[in-house]
């Protein structure tokens, strides 16, 4: 029985506002970027929606999650506040890492998310001791590393899946294959069509899944995580997907390396507008999601612009040396 079968019309309307506050929280935080009221390096997930939704609506608030410099999504998805992690990027002293964090380092350890990572790869080491710590605590925990096609050509990646393989820890690695590492074409960069095809070096399953579809993405999380929490290991998930916007603010939207073709073909598998169709969201409900999500975001900027910025002795805290 698909696993959509099991859920209310009131689950399925939260999946759908989910992903609708992804997307407006990055858009608007995109806006204030240009605008120089958030801070720092800015790269958002606009058009990946279903890929970390699908897999965070599956978690409970103790599973785990880390993720990349592209992390507000899976953020989201998992739980973390608005308000703190809006006042975050806008480097405010009521963001979640107090303005040290900012978008490309983001935690929320209160939900389990042990942190964006900018180093492409340098996540997926620490998502195998997240594993290891709950292979020892005996808890049927979970830890979902997020990762894009770049890193999987990093030793890091091989690495760890080697690890976890050999002790079946209870971890997710999902790639979330954009196409472009930056600006480099996935098939120029790989050796392989589906990047999932590499778990059976390890002896784990491999399954590629339409990213843009949550509830396929769900379907075949949903899978991966129970097998994690029967102790049976680690599982490979490849979902092909597509960001919309450039890989940061000096990406435009199309730049020299792919073609407004590209994203128009791209643009018609919106994962908002197959969410909306599948879910079986009426032309009313989504007003009133969109509604609710867009005071949830201004709420969000009005507690970012009301908070008080660092102070110079605050520098020193919350730092082990």
């Amino acid at each position: 029985m698909p696993l959509e079968k099991n859920l209310t019309k009131e689950e399925l309307g939260e999946i759908y506002q989910d992903m609708v506050r992804i997307r407006c929280f990055e858009e608007k935080a995109y806006e204030l970027f240009k605008l120089g009221k958030v801070v720092g390096g800015i790269h958002v997930s606009v058009g990946q929606e279903a890929c970390s939704v699908g897999v965070c609506s599956l978690l409970n608030e103790n599973d785990g999650i880390l993720t990349t410099h592209r992390g507000h999504g899976h953020s989201i998805a998992k739980g973390t506040r608005l308000p703190e992690m809006m006042a975050e990027l806008y480097g405010k002293t009521t963001g979640l890492c107090r303005s040290k964090g900012g978008s490309m380092h983001i935690a929320d350890v209160s939900k389990g998310h042990y942190g964006a990572h900018s180093i492409v790869g340098s996540n997926m080491p620490m998502a195998a001791g997240v594993g290891l710590a709950y292979h020892f605590e005996k808890k049927q925990q979970v830890v979902v590393v997020f990762f894009g096609d770049g890193a999987a050509n990093q030793g890091s990646f091989h690495e760890s899946m080697n690890l976890c393989a050999i002790w079946k820890l209870p971890v997710i690695f999902f790639c979330e294959n954009n196409h472009y590492a930056s600006s480099t074409q996935v098939e120029y960069a790989s050796s392989v069509e589906d990047i999932s095809v590499r778990a059976q070096s390890y002896n784990v399953p491999g399954v590629t899944v339409n990213g843009m579809d949550v509830l396929e993405v769900r379907e075949v999380a949903n899978q991966a995580i129970e097998r994690a929490r029967k102790g049976e290991g680690p599982t490979l998930i490849e979902g092909k997907t597509y960001r919309f916007y450039g890989h940061s603010r000096s990406d435009p939207k199309f730049g020299l390396y792919r073609s407004e073709k590209e994203w128009d073909k791209w643009k018609e598998r919106d994962p908002l507008l197959i969410a909306e169709e599948k879910l079986g969201i009426s032309p009313e409900e989504k007003i009133k999601h969109w509604d609710i999500v867009e005071k949830q975001i201004s709420d969000a900027v009005a507690f970012a612009e009301s908070s008080p910025e660092p102070s110079d002795d605050e520098v020193f805290e919350d730092l082990y040396a």
